[in-house]
């Protein structure tokens, strides 16, 4: 891939620390593991490959607080101001020295040898950053600039929360441009279910708003975290309440791409963390199976 690229005054990154840090690995998706403070490169077992995130919420703040989150200090809140510059400066020296340099080779397992995706997401809500939209046009244009991959995917993993906002609905045109495709996050299906899971009083009306918007202007998956809490799998109610929203999604002609469900991998940050544990991967099947009787796909992750 390196072959077919050229990337014009580029300036590698090569004496960053991120070279030096070991190995990549599912478990690890430190925000600082490139040494930079926007970008940073994570193998992700859901997109097969290295994803290079883009952390916009460096000030660990978020409007939810999901009780699996594994940001340290989280804190209530909004983006800070991005300094699209040094953003620029990062994303084009990291796309160097990945596709140039010998990050794959050392930091990288064999199998994952492949740049899959740009991911917004980091420790916070990306699209509580007012630059959302400029973010976006940003990376389109280095996409050109820098001849990346056609193949390279733009993914943006977020709450949905903020959908109602016009530089977020801009900024997911323009994702939908740039082979983008939106992760949304849908861990329960009731409001008692996401008051418990994501500490938010967003209403379940209000989460099919948002996400019939994004299904409107951007390819979109919804992204479910199914877990055991205090050692009890989900419950039924929890099952159905999520079946009976994605029917009703169906039936109002709102189709999603498909779900991505998953469990926990890393050790939450929260003060919940003890309480728990991943669901067997048997048990995700099941879910899954009768999620895909619905007639949507699901990609189980494990």
């Amino acid at each position: 891939m390196a072959s077919q690229l050229t990337l014009p005054d580029i300036c590698p990154l090569q004496n960053h620390e991120f070279m030096n840090n070991g190995n990549l690995g599912t478990t690890d998706h430190n925000r600082d593991s490139a040494g930079l403070t926007y970008v940073y490169p994570v193998v992700s077992r859901r997109a097969g490959g290295v994803s290079v995130g883009i952390n916009l919420n460096i000030n660990n703040a978020c409007n939810w607080r999901c009780i699996y989150c594994q940001v340290p200090e989280l804190k209530r809140g909004a983006a800070p101001c991005i300094d699209l510059a040094l953003l620029e400066q990062e994303l084009r020296g990291f796309f160097h020295e990945l596709l140039h340099g010998d990050f794959m080779e050392k930091r990288v397992p064999a199998w994952a040898h492949r740049v899959n995706d740009i991911a917004l997401s980091g420790n916070g809500e990306p699209t509580s950053a007012r630059e959302f939209e400029q973010v976006i046009s940003l990376i389109g244009r280095l996409q050109q600039e820098d001849a990346l991959p056609s193949s390279i995917k733009l993914v943006l993993i977020t709450n949905g929360s903020l959908l109602a906002r016009n530089y977020v609905q801009q900024g997911l045109r323009k994702m939908a441009q740039l082979n983008g495709e939106v992760w949304f996050k849908l861990d329960r299906a009731s409001s008692a279910g996401m008051w418990q899971v994501n500490s938010t009083h967003t209403t379940i009306d209000r989460v099919r708003q948002h996400l019939a918007l994004s299904v409107s202007l951007c390819p979109t998956w919804l992204q479910t975290c199914w877990f055991m809490l205090d050692g009890e799998f989900p419950g039924k109610r929890d099952e159905d309440d999520y079946l009976n929203f994605v029917s009703g999604l169906l039936r109002n002609n709102i189709r999603p791409e498909g779900v991505l469900l998953y469990s926990v991998a890393r050790p939450s940050l929260q003060p919940e963390a003890s309480r728990l544990s991943a669901l067997p991967e048997q048990q995700l099947e099941l879910f899954a199976q009768r999620i895909r009787a619905l007639g949507i796909p699901v990609k189980v992750a494990v």
